[in-house]
C-alpha cells in the first residue's frame, strides 16, 4: 500500500509540474497586417496583462524604415498603456553579442515584431542567442506579437513570399505542389503555418499549395486589421475582418505537371470574437 501511495504521489507531482510548464507558456497576438485599430491595440495590451514592473520590447529588423515603424507602434501603445516600450534594431552580430539587449528581450513581457520582410528578420535572428531569448520569453509567459512579416515568422514553417523555382515574389496563379518557398521561422507555432494580408490579397492559391506540401499541419490566413490570438491550443479572433483555417486534407494527389488535388479538408472562416481549437 505504501508503494502504491508513493507512486500516486509521484504521478501527481509530475502532472502538477507539467501543468505548471503549460501554464507558464505565453500568448501570441498575430496581426495580419494593414491598419491597426485602437480596439485591436487595446486588446493586445489587455492580452499581455502587463504588471507594474513589466516592459515592452519592439523588434524592427524586418523593416527598411525602423525608426518610423517603431515610432508608429510606440505611439499606438502609449495610448493604451503607461508601460515603457524600448526598441532594439539588432544586426546579426549583435543578435549573438549584445548581451544587455538580449537579456532585455528575454525578460520582456510583451515583444512586438514589426512588418517588412520576414526573410530579413529571420536572417538576423535564426540560430542566435536572440532567437533563444525570444523562445525563453514566450515559454516563461510573455506575449509575442507581430504584424505582416512579424506574423509570418511565428510559424516553424515560414512562408517567405517567394515562388519556386527562383524564389521571386509572384501572384501564385496555380495550386501546385512544391510551389511556395518556405524557410524556418521562430517556431512559436509548430503545427500551424501562417499567411498574412490574406483576404485583401486573395492568397488562397498560395495557402492551399502550402497545405498540399504540409498536410499534417493546419494553414491559417489572417486578414488585415485582424489578429489571431493564441494561448496553448486555444485561438480566438480579434479585429475588423476574418481568419481562414484549413486543415486535414484527405487523399492528396499530385499530377505529373504538379497540380494538386485533395478532398474533404476542414475549412472554417472566423470573425471577431469567435474561438476555435488548434491541434
Amino acid at each position: 500500500m505504501m508503494q502504491r501511495n508513493q507512486l500516486y504521489t509521484l504521478i501527481l507531482a509530475l502532472c502538477m509540474s507539467i501543468g505548471q510548464v503549460f501554464a507558464q507558456q505565453g500568448k501570441l497576438f498575430i496581426i495580419g497586417g494593414g491598419e491597426r485599430s485602437e480596439a485591436l491595440i487595446e486588446d493586445l495590451v489587455k492580452t499581455a496583462d502587463l504588471k507594474e514592473q513589466d516592459y515592452i520590447v519592439i523588434l524592427p529588423m524586418a523593416t527598411s524604415v525602423p525608426e518610423e515603424s517603431v515610432a508608429y507602434i510606440s505611439e499606438q501603445l502609449s495610448r493604451h498603456t503607461k508601460h515603457k516600450a524600448v526598441s532594439f534594431n539588432f544586426s546579426k552580430e549583435e543578435a549573438n553579442n549584445r548581451s544587455q539587449w538580449i537579456d532585455s528581450v528575454k525578460n520582456a513581457r510583451l515583444i512586438y515584431i514589426t512588418g517588412g520582410d520576414q526573410n530579413k528578420f529571420m536572417a538576423i535572428v535564426r540560430q542566435t542567442k536572440l532567437f533563444d531569448a525570444i523562445q525563453s520569453a514566450y515559454h516563461n509567459g510573455a506575449t509575442v506579437s507581430g504584424t505582416s512579416a512579424g506574423a509570418a515568422v511565428m510559424s516553424a514553417v515560414m512562408i517567405t513570399g517567394g515562388q519556386k523555382p527562383d524564389g521571386k515574389a509572384d501572384s501564385f496563379k496555380e495550386v501546385k505542389a512544391d510551389y511556395v518557398e518556405v524557410a524556418s521561422g521562430l517556431g512559436l507555432l509548430q503545427n500551424v503555418i501562417i499567411d498574412q494580408h490574406f483576404i485583401m490579397r486573395s492568397r488562397y492559391n498560395r495557402l492551399m499549395s502550402v497545405l498540399s506540401d504540409y498536410p499534417q499541419r493546419a494553414v491559417i490566413g489572417i486578414d488585415e486589421g485582424t489578429a489571431l490570438v493564441v494561448q496553448g491550443k486555444n485561438a480566438r479572433i480579434s479585429g475588423v475582418s476574418q481568419v481562414v483555417h484549413i486543415a486535414q486534407p484527405k487523399n492528396t494527389k499530385v499530377t505529373a505537371s504538379g497540380k494538386v488535388s485533395f478532398e474533404k479538408a476542414n475549412l472554417s472562416l472566423y470573425t471577431h470574437g469567435q474561438r476555435f481549437k488548434l491541434k
